[in-house]
């Protein structure tokens, strides 16, 4: 083969190689060459991520993660990558992402120092208040009445940690029972078998809005700390994360992010809180509860 050729050869080979952003980052460069981005959901995570009456995955967090696509499809000039969805649970998610099952994960997943080790977050995209769903006719006002209880959280979740961790420290002697999921949590307390159900309060909102008799039960704030959830993404990919962060804060400079969060939270009457407001107005990914007072 002459210089020539040589020189068409190697072009060639140049002109199949990924877009220069993603051989700066391993999970655009996986998604560059399979053609394929993975989001994990969550299935009954309402109103960020849960299945609709057609079995297909909806919700405010889903919605963010499909404008990001929209964004890395741009950055890799690739208007026909493909999305495939992953069932993902409170005791999965971690391990998905950090094996490389889902490249995003979209749910409601609590962004905490402890979990920053293993895992990164985006931009803060909701503040969540930890409360207590119970029956009206038990009359809990507080998290102490709570005491010498059986009450029910959900497994692998920052709530029932918190819940486990404020127990002993103020002697509630509290019988907690993990549940695998939310609707699985609720259950138990729609069938007596738990007094309250400690969870963020958005979810607890979204729980008893789609219950037989929404009348029937009274969501309590506690002095929990509060959960700041984030767009999952791969540890040690700065460059990814840049571009997740990116289309996020996109949306919160336009105002879009306003009309999103009308779609997906008018409907349980949740007005946007302060808390919230304030991480849209200065956007951060800080893990620590007190950030966002």
């Amino acid at each position: 083969m002459n210089t020539r050729h040589l020189l068409f050869a190697f072009a060639a080979l140049l002109s199949l190689a990924p877009h220069g952003a993603a051989q700066e980052s391993p999970t655009l460069r996986k998604i560059a060459e399979t053609g394929v981005i993975s989001i994990g959901f969550r299935d009954k995570s309402i109103p960020f991520s849960y299945l609709d009456k057609q079995q297909r995955p909806t919700g405010y967090s889903i919605e963010l993660c499909y404008r990001i696509v929209d964004a890395i499809r741009t950055r890799l000039k690739a208007p026909g990558l493909e999305v495939m969805l992953r069932p993902v649970t409170s005791a999965n998610r971690s391990a998905f992402m950090v094996n490389g099952i889902v490249d995003l994960e979209c749910g409601s997943t609590t962004n905490t120092l402890e979990r920053q080790k293993e895992l990164a977050f985006s931009v803060t995209t909701f503040v969540a208040a930890t409360s207590l769903v119970a029956k009206k006719t038990a009359r809990i006002d507080s998290l102490q009445a709570l005491k010498g209880s059986t009450v029910v959280s959900t497994a692998g979740t920052t709530a029932i940690n918190a819940l486990g961790e404020t127990a002993q420290a103020q002697g509630l002697d509290l019988h907690i029972i993990p549940g695998r999921d939310h609707a699985e949590a609720f259950s138990l307390v729609e069938a007596d078998r738990a007094l309250a159900f400690v969870m963020d309060d958005v979810l607890l909102h979204g729980l008893v809005a789609a219950a037989k008799d929404p009348g029937m039960y009274a969501i309590v704030a506690t002095d929990l700390p509060v959960q700041p959830y984030g767009i999952v993404v791969r540890k040690n990919d700065p460059e990814f994360k840049k571009l997740v962060d990116e289309a996020i804060v996109a949306l919160f400079k336009s105002g879009e992010v306003q009309q999103i969060y009308r779609k997906w939270f008018a409907p349980l009457q949740l007005p946007m809180s302060p808390a919230l407001k304030k991480a849209i107005a200065a956007p951060t990914d800080s893990g620590d509860p007190a950030a966002y007072r």
